[in-house]
């Protein structure tokens, strides 16, 4: 028991510290501009990532469209589950379906897997990451928004560096060495500074409604612990590629989803904002008590 509790801290201790670090940076009011690293990420670290990892085969084809099956499957079961508990609660579906459904698999999900996993965890997410991104840019703004906003989707590079990179591993092309090395290096950045800029965003978010966003969240935990044992049932997963789907289940609600909703639902802005912390937080709780337990494969 000694050793898996040290691995937990291992895996979650380095990821805490750096989302601390950007909030601390958001308490002195230091210059963070969240626009500018958000484009880094979005424009170079996540497409020079996916390609980095899933060129040099750290998953095989078939498994990785299975994980594309396994993500839709998440953000499905999340909006029919989370649709029906929002209802049965009273709160506002547009604004809450978003966070609900919709998991921060990028900035807490990518370092998460990839120290537990490793290069493998790292693959399985980026699978994770192409469909919840896809489903951000389009169920995320057309909910509180009223329609999705497709030119934002075909804007995102992560989703032709995806394409591009089934293609490199149906075809067994490899990109040129001093390519490939360029790419790693630049994938380096994602990590640290999606981690950075979460800590920040979230000491900068306008809390709301403590008492629905506890609700919330703990309705968040059981509806991912139903949509791990579903999925994980469903497509016959095993070993550590079951384990890393699980833990990507447990993620908590993406702080992207938080934009729409201030800008064209602002009066549950503060509610949402206080959802988004709190399941963020409780992630302190429940993802060592999965690692421990039940994703270690």
């Amino acid at each position: 028991m000694a050793g898996i509790v040290e691995h937990v801290a291992d895996v979650l201790l380095p990821v805490l510290i750096c989302v601390l670090l950007g909030y601390f940076l958001s308490l002195i009011k230091a210059r963070f501009d969240t626009k500018l690293f958000g484009d880094l990420v979005s424009n170079i670290g996540y497409p020079t990532l996916v390609i980095s990892h899933l060129a040099k085969e750290h998953i095989q084809l078939s498994t990785f469209a299975l994980v594309m099956v396994a993500a839709g499957g998440l953000v499905l079961i999340f909006a029919v589950l989370g649709y029906a508990a929002l209802r049965i609660l009273r709160v506002p579906v547009r604004a809450y379906l978003g966070p609900m459904m919709l998991a921060n698999v990028g900035s807490v999900g990518l370092p998460v897997a990839t120290l537990a996993f490793g290069p493998q965890g790292a693959a399985v997410t980026i699978g994770f990451i192409a469909v919840i991104l896809a489903a951000i840019f389009t169920i995320g703004i057309a909910l509180p928004m009223g329609k999705p906003d497709l030119r934002a989707l075909a804007k995102q590079p992560v989703i032709y560096a995806v394409l591009l990179s089934l293609v490199m591993m149906a075809t067994g092309w490899k990109l040129p060495k001093p390519i490939e090395q360029s790419f790693d290096i630049l994938a380096g950045l994602t990590i640290p500074v999606m981690l950075l800029t979460l800590g920040y965003s979230l000491g900068t978010l306008k809390l709301g409604g403590l008492t629905r966003a506890i609700v919330l969240s703990l309705v968040h935990i059981v509806l991912s612990a139903i949509a791990a044992f579903l999925i994980t049932t469903a497509l016959g997963l095993e070993g550590r590629v079951q384990s890393i789907v699980i833990l990507l289940c447990f993620m908590p609600p993406s702080a992207i989803t938080y934009l729409p909703v201030a800008r064209y639902q602002p009066d549950e802005a503060p509610g949402v904002a206080g959802f988004v912390l709190v399941s963020t937080l409780m992630t302190l709780v429940t993802l060592p008590i999965v690692l421990t337990f039940w994703a270690t494969g």
